[in-house]
């Protein structure tokens, strides 16, 4: 049976300019390519769930304008269902600039747009869309106060709310009650907790302090080192694939997406579910682009040779 995810969550073009290194404050960097693509973290995170077999659907926002007509029939190729995006008559649809390096690092600059405006109402409305959902996805590129009401809504009919604190920022107690899974990567921990993770002792004082807040679950993924998983009385890292990256603009994206649409909605695999947002992340961060380069539930296997 499909896992039925929603995403609430930003809706951003993305224009990538590619240059040989990230420049240094006052500093002007030649750009030898330049290329745009579909991304917005949620919207990146919606593909990826869709692709390894969810049924996705999606609240959001965009412009009136042709960058959020693209962006919508870029949603529509992965069958996500879009009934619940509002298009605003206040603000564009959302962009995003990235710089990537010829080693696959990024900086990035989002102008939210669109995204800002979504509102209290709109959740009201999605609430029988949310009681009908496994889980509930949702980063820092929407409006809190519309996550909050999200999440405790979700909470109300048994659903399993997932928190991506990103980019990072100051979260409040009454959110982290209504999180089941929080997945921030080691910067975002770091500004949330105060608490580097720099070791495994040091990665479970920050899951403690997740855990002291009403966290079930946190994920703190380590880039080319795994994924650090605390939940009941389980904490380990679980190591990544060994590849050679081009472009991570949207790998934390594509494993939280992946996750949530191989994840039970008890839990009882979440280290497989780990293991294989991983190797979904691998074969994205192999390629350019946001969403062109998120794999498919074939694509992955085929790579990998089946389910660990």
């Amino acid at each position: 049976m499909k896992n039925q995810v929603c995403v609430l969550g930003s809706i951003n073009l993305d224009t990538t300019f590619h240059v040989e290194r990230i420049p240094l404050p006052g500093e002007t960097v030649s750009v030898f390519d330049k290329s745009s693509a579909p991304g917005g973290k949620g919207a990146n995170q919606a593909v990826a769930a869709a692709r390894s077999g969810a049924k996705v659907h999606f609240i959001g926002a965009i412009g009136d304008d042709n960058s959020g007509q693209k962006m919508v029939e870029s949603l529509n190729k992965d069958s996500i269902d879009l009934t619940n995006i509002n298009k605003s008559d206040k603000a564009g649809t959302g962009t995003a600039t990235i710089m990537l390096d010829q080693n696959g690092q990024n900086s990035i600059l989002v102008y939210p747009g669109a995204n800002k405006e979504i509102n209290l109402t709109q959740i009201k409305n999605a609430e029988s869309l949310i009681a009908s959902m496994d889980f509930i996805v949702a980063q820092f590129e929407t409006p809190i106060k519309e996550t909050i009401l999200a999440f405790k809504i979700a909470h109300k009919h048994g659903v399993v709310t997932v928190l991506n604190p990103a980019p990072a920022n100051y979260i409040s107690d009454e959110l982290l009650a209504e999180t089941d899974i929080i997945a921030p990567n080691e910067t975002e921990s770091f500004a949330i907790t105060g608490i580097k993770a720099d070791s495994l002792s040091s990665m479970n004082k920050s899951a403690q302090y997740f855990k002291d807040k009403g966290v079930k679950v946190t994920l703190i993924t380590l880039g080319d080192k795994g994924v650090f998983y605390s939940y009941e009385n389980q904490a380990k890292i679980v190591p990544t694939y060994k590849v050679k990256a081009v472009d991570t603009t949207a790998a934390g994206d594509t494993f939280l997406g992946a996750l949530s649409a191989f994840l039970k909605k008890d839990l009882s695999n979440l280290e497989a579910a780990i293991d294989y947002g991983e190797k979904a992340s691998s074969l994205t961060v192999q390629k350019n682009g946001a969403q062109p380069s998120i794999p498919t539930y074939s694509q992955i296997n085929k790579f990998y040779g089946g389910e660990k």
